[in-house]
């Protein structure tokens, strides 16, 4: 696979590709699904990105074209197949991951992150079509809010993370707590609003830099949705005890003053959050089973089934 491409392997790519217009190729890490290499291309500090998804690249591409202080996306200079796969180049971003944040520079950044969170909701999707996990040409496969949330119960053969459920029955947390949180999540579906946004839907997984105060680069839209907007913050407050180091943050009242100074606190609020923290965590435990990750598959489980039971629902 494209992600597993090693030094030699990314180095022998782009000195064929580019010749003496690139140099100082190293390693800068590795995500779900790419793994990102630095190098100056013509003199310009860029990164090179090589995984097996072109998709999610070519996503970014498509994003950049909506960079703006408030939400900043570096631009994508070139997208195109690679050994094994595809690759990307992209402007780097400076700056520390949002997660990583300790309590001062969250607090810091904590404006600029509303900022972006409006930001994201505000964007034109007009010309697009559906719901769900979106294409570069602006098309999502579902054509109901609801359908595409609960498509999450469906482990589709050619899918990204498919074999999930196999893998979720044989692991020691089990299927119990997942189809527990699904049926609490079919019971909330038919009450969401039909709105339709864009979604980033990967707000605390390293693909946020913040410098100093700002967000510097919000990267990696493979995850983005057409939807409710509320997602992205249901996202926030799924995500944010992930970070010990924020726990005397809360991130719930931050947002509630942010949309009471918007005047835009909906009367469905309460449910809409709900039920995307489920469907967060519903993604969660699929994803941490089928990669083994059997600590982090509990956590998840277990945050889930607190939401469903402090709501008064499930068993």
């Amino acid at each position: 696979m494209a992600e597993s491409l090693s030094f030699p392997d990314a180095q022998s790519f782009i000195r064929g590709h580019y010749g003496d217009r690139a140099s100082q190729l190293k390693p800068l890490g590795s995500g779900a699904w790419s793994k990102a290499y630095a190098l100056s291309l013509d003199g310009q500090e860029v990164v090179a990105r090589f995984g097996a998804h072109g998709e999610d690249f070519s996503k970014d591409q498509v994003m950049s074209a909506f960079s703006s202080t408030q939400l900043p996306i570096p631009k994508v200079l070139e997208v195109g197949e690679a050994p094994g796969g595809f690759f990307a180049v992209s402007e780097r971003a400076y700056g520390d991951f949002l997660e990583e944040l300790d309590d001062t520079g969250m607090r810091a950044a904590l404006p600029s992150l509303r900022s972006a969170l409006d930001a994201v909701r505000d964007i034109d999707v007009s010309g697009t079509t559906g719901y769900g996990h979106w294409t570069p040409a602006g098309k999502a496969p579902h054509s109901t809010w609801q359908e595409a949330l609960l498509d999450i119960a469906v482990d589709r053969s050619g899918g990204r993370i498919h074999g999930w459920r196999q893998a979720l029955e044989s692991s020691p947390t089990g299927t119990k707590p997942f189809d527990t949180a699904l049926d609490v999540l079919r019971d909330l579906a038919p009450d969401l609003p039909a709105e339709r946004h864009i979604i980033y839907a990967d707000w605390m997984y390293h693909n946020v830099l913040v410098n100093r105060d700002r967000i510097d680069a919000v990267l990696d839209w493979g995850s983005s949705m057409y939807g409710d907007h509320l997602y992205d913050a249901a996202w926030l407050l799924f995500c944010w005890s992930w970070s010990p180091q924020l726990s005397a943050i809360d991130i719930r009242d931050e947002l509630d003053q942010h949309w009471a100074a918007k005047g835009s606190v909906p009367d469905d609020l309460e449910h809409r959050l709900l039920a995307y923290q489920i469907h967060i965590g519903l993604g969660a435990q699929a994803h941490n089973a089928l990669i083994r990750h059997f600590d982090t598959l509990a956590f998840s489980a277990e945050q889930t089934m607190s939401l469903v039971k402090g709501a008064g629902k499930g068993t």
